[in-house]
């Protein structure tokens, strides 16, 4: 096997693998590692795996908003190991799927840590290798914690491995990975409780959204408890002792596992970045707005590697994989569009976000007009039981385009992407209501929350 490469990808996920084949499509000799299983966060630990258990979770709640409308749910309830184990059924194949596919485009698939260990070398399992250019895209990691204890949690990696779900789960931090997962458990039989230091969770979402959302799980059992401290973890003789600061004052928490969802962070450490003078921060590597690096240019980064404008979502880190590509093909420096790109915590209901907050407009100086709507009552809300629902969508005044979008119903995430594209495209409120939809379809919505 050659160890001289045009481009050495470190890290086989979705913005390692897009800049991968695309180099390779154009004649390069690309070669791809990783110390992981083939496929990356989402295909394998993440958003695909979290998708399908969430599955179950939808039919339990749908069973349960439909009880007294036409449906006894009966004993219906999730079987935890026959769950897990249709998840496996998607996950297991893909690392050979990707290996072999990658082969066929004749990238050379290497396997093990790599380390920097010159300007244009690094070393893997003791070997070393040579390129031209370098593509950073590593994902990220769950963000060390530091209290009594720590090492006894999990993380979204494991738990979406657990043969049994236990009956009480703690889940530390009130972002995606514990509002998603906590409303996974609590269909599934479990009492979930979510802590967070902040007054409230979800920060990146509109807040009178999240307050629903909130309501919404307590009905079902999730529990958030906001403005509350973790600073130890003990085990116990049944379990976990969690000790919280809430209000000055000092309580326990008794629990069966423990779960980290206080955020993730670039996964570059191990790398050895200095020794090839490329700056980099927590943040992850410092490149310039066209993703190469600001202190060495064989170097690029995209996805959670990169300190970049974009968020952390899969579609941003393959949109950012190929733009990489590019730039190295072409020695460009064009610079990835981030316009429109939604986000959507997977939650029952799902709460999505697209372009700016109402606080955000108003720093830039924008006149918008809100429109909030509680879209419960709708026809599309009525038909499946559904009673939080709810939308509110910020409009400039001068333009009539949409800036901001915020959503919170039953497939509204794929209502999100339809608004995604009018701001990508600079549609006007008066062309999207132009649009003949299918009816009744939630799409066929969008009309009347604008």
């Amino acid at each position: 096997m050659s160890t001289e490469h045009d481009l050495i990808v470190i890290g086989a996920g979705m913005a390692g693998l897009a800049a991968a084949n695309k180099c390779a499509s154009k004649g390069w000799d690309v070669a791809i590692v990783d110390a992981l299983p083939y496929g990356g966060t989402c295909a394998l630990r993440g958003c695909d795996s979290k998708k399908i258990l969430r599955r179950g979770a939808e039919i339990i709640d749908s069973a349960r908003l439909m009880r007294g409308k036409g449906i006894d749910e009966g004993q219906l309830s999730i079987n935890w190991t026959d769950l897990m184990r249709h998840k496996h059924g998607f996950t297991d194949p893909v690392p050979h799927t990707i290996e072999a596919s990658l082969a066929r485009n004749g990238v050379a698939t290497l396997h093990g840590d790599a380390r920097f260990t010159g300007a244009n070398r690094i070393e893997i399992s003791g070997r070393t290798y040579t390129a031209r250019h370098f593509l950073i895209a590593t994902g990220a990691r769950a963000r060390p914690l530091d209290f009594p204890g720590h090492e006894h949690l999990i993380d979204s990696t494991e738990f979406l491995d657990l043969d049994v779900l236990p009956a009480r789960i703690l889940f530390v931090g009130g972002g995606f990975i514990s509002f998603e997962f906590a409303h996974i458990a609590a269909r599934a039989g479990s009492s979930p409780v979510i802590i967070d230091r902040g007054p409230r969770p979800l920060k990146a979402f509109d807040p009178d959204l999240v307050e629903l959302l909130v309501d919404r799980g307590a009905e079902v059992g999730v529990a958030v408890r906001g403005a509350t401290t973790l600073t130890a973890v003990e085990r116990t003789t049944s379990g976990y002792r969690v000790v919280v600061e809430h209000a000055g004052q000092r309580q326990t928490i008794e629990a069966d596992l423990v779960v980290h969802g206080a955020g993730r962070q670039p996964d570059l450490e191990s790398l050895d970045l200095d020794a090839i003078g490329v700056a980099w921060s927590p943040r992850g590597v410092t490149v310039a707005r066209h993703l190469q690096s600001t202190s060495n240019h064989r170097v690029y980064a995209a996805g959670d590697s990169a300190d970049t404008a974009g968020m952390p979502l899969t579609p941003v880190a393959v949109s950012e994989g190929k733009v990489a590509a590019s730039n190295m093909l072409k020695a460009a420096t064009t610079v990835p569009n981030y316009a429109g790109i939604p986000t959507a915590v997977f939650t029952i209901p799902e709460l999505t976000r697209v372009g700016l907050l109402e606080p955000e407009a108003q720093e830039l100086g924008l006149e918008v007009d809100v429109r909030y709507m509680d879209t419960s009552s709708w026809y599309s809300n009525y038909r499946i039981g559904e009673t939080t629902a709810a939308a509110k969508i910020l409009i400039d005044r001068s333009s009539d385009r949409i800036v901001g979008a915020h959503l919170l119903g039953p497939e509204y995430a794929e209502l999100v992407n339809i608004i995604g594209l009018a701001m990508r495209l600079n549609l006007t409120t008066r062309e999207l209501k132009s649009m003949t939809a299918a009816y009744p379809t939630v799409g066929s919505d969008l009309g009347s929350m604008l």
